[in-house]
């Protein structure tokens, strides 16, 4: 897709995840054909950047002479750890794989969105109740019985349940809602099914006696699996790596054994085949090379564009305010919330509202309180003022946070009007 720095490729691998090998392939393929700059998404999806028209047949080919295959057609996701976690309650790789196949054998062909999406969840500790889905199948236990949770348009905490189904039927359900999508019409969504939604696949089961997840941690730092299986999750800072840089840390991270990198939500790259007396040293590796190697590293909660620079839609450079924000304002970055910098008004890195937004404006930036990158900024900030208005809202939150308080309840305690007050002081 055209995005301000050029066309923009986005890939999903069709197995669970990448040889380091192949990774290298792509970054080095990026690197002749790009901008240089990989990114990995919210979701945990590979994304090439600064593309022509001229460059993209030539990206294919290197990625087809590398024989990494790339999933099409229909998003289907699983969790990064799917078939390693022992947490799991359902193969949700083999359920996953059963629905390409369902959509491929279609007629006549499914016309869908093109940005619809499936999750599919076996469970396991980094589960995908955080990520927005269309269609959220999701593995429950209930007396001691297999069965899956249906729900449609949303996280696990806000999505529509709709019924709970055996194994067998979770194909057939997500079928017959794709086709009901395919014709309401090819840019439908979840969302557009209104209305009491019914399935005949379902078993008699109350949908509100499943449990909500707890929230899965962090995908940055070390997994124990199974006291002697170690994965260790690499953010990347701000969703973004040079192409040079990756290639230097997956030729380190060879050195050390890894064999396999899974591409992982929250802008993350899990690293597998690293022995237990390793795992450390390659944490400390990743760390060395600038990466979030750490769950409680403070830019897991930034969510940055490409910027002024990478990306010509932008006119701020989102990952130097990213930094400022990491320096100048550390009481925001407890977890709580996620700040979003976004360099022009269309919020490429975070289109949901966030509780605080750093975006351009023309004087400098503009602060959104509980609001997108598109909405009219609640307050401005010149530009040479930026590090002392982030330096007082810190202090805000610090002074003003209650006991046991996040910075996110401190902050929607205090309201617009005070935050406004504090980033505009002289």
């Amino acid at each position: 897709m055209m995005t301000g720095d050029g066309l923009l490729v986005r890939l999903r691998p069709a197995r669970p995840g990448f040889s380091l090998g192949e990774l290298m392939a792509i970054s080095d393929a990026a690197a002749l054909c790009g901008n240089g700059i990989l990114e990995i998404t919210a979701r945990g999806n590979l994304q090439i950047r600064g593309l022509t028209a001229e460059t993209v047949p030539l990206l294919s080919q290197k990625i087809a002479d590398a024989g990494i295959e790339i999933a099409q057609g229909l998003a289907i996701e699983t969790p990064p750890l799917a078939g390693l976690d022992p947490a799991e309650i359902a193969d949700a790789v083999s359920v996953a794989e059963r629905l390409r196949q369902a959509v491929a054998a279609h007629q006549p062909p499914l016309q869908l969105a093109p940005k619809l999406s499936v999750v599919i969840d076996g469970g396991g500790q980094l589960h995908l109740g955080a990520v927005t889905a269309d269609i959220r199948l999701r593995a429950v236990r209930t007396n001691g019985k297999l069965l899956w949770l249906l729900a449609l348009a949303g996280t696990e905490t806000t999505a529509r349940r709709i019924a709970v189904l055996e194994e067998v039927a979770v194909v057939p359900a997500a079928m017959d809602i794709l086709a009901s999508l395919a014709a309401i019409g090819r840019d439908a969504r979840a969302r557009d099914i209104t209305g009491v939604v019914t399935t005949h696949w379902a078993v008699p089961a109350d949908v509100g006696d499943v449990a909500p997840r707890i929230a899965a941690p962090n995908s940055a730092g070390i997994h124990d699996l199974d006291g002697d299986c170690f994965i260790l999750g690499v953010g990347l800072p701000f969703g973004q790596i040079r192409t040079e840089n990756l290639r230097s840390l997956l030729e380190a991270l060879e050195i050390l054994g890894a064999t396999e990198i899974r591409l992982a939500p929250g802008h993350a790259l899990m690293v597998l085949g690293i022995a237990p007396d390793r795992v450390g040293a390659a944490q400390a590796l990743a760390l060395g090379h600038g990466l979030c190697a750490f769950p409680r590293d403070p830019r897991n909660h930034i969510a940055a564009c490409a910027g002024v620079g990478a990306c010509a839609s932008a006119r701020i450079d989102t990952r130097a305010v990213a930094q400022m924000v990491v320096d100048r304002a550390p009481a925001l970055l407890d977890g709580s919330l996620t700040i979003h910098v976004s360099g022009c008004a269309k919020g490429c890195a975070k289109p949901s509202a966030s509780a605080l937004t750093i975006t351009a404006a023309p004087i400098g930036y503009g602060l959104v309180v509980n609001g997108p990158a598109s909405a009219a900024p609640t307050a401005y900030i010149e530009e040479n003022n930026i590090r002392t208005a982030l330096e007082h809202l810190d202090k805000l939150v610090s002074k003003r946070k209650q006991g046991g308080e996040s910075a996110r309840s401190c902050l929607t305690r205090l309201g617009a009007d005070m935050i406004t007050a504090a980033v505009q002081q002289g």
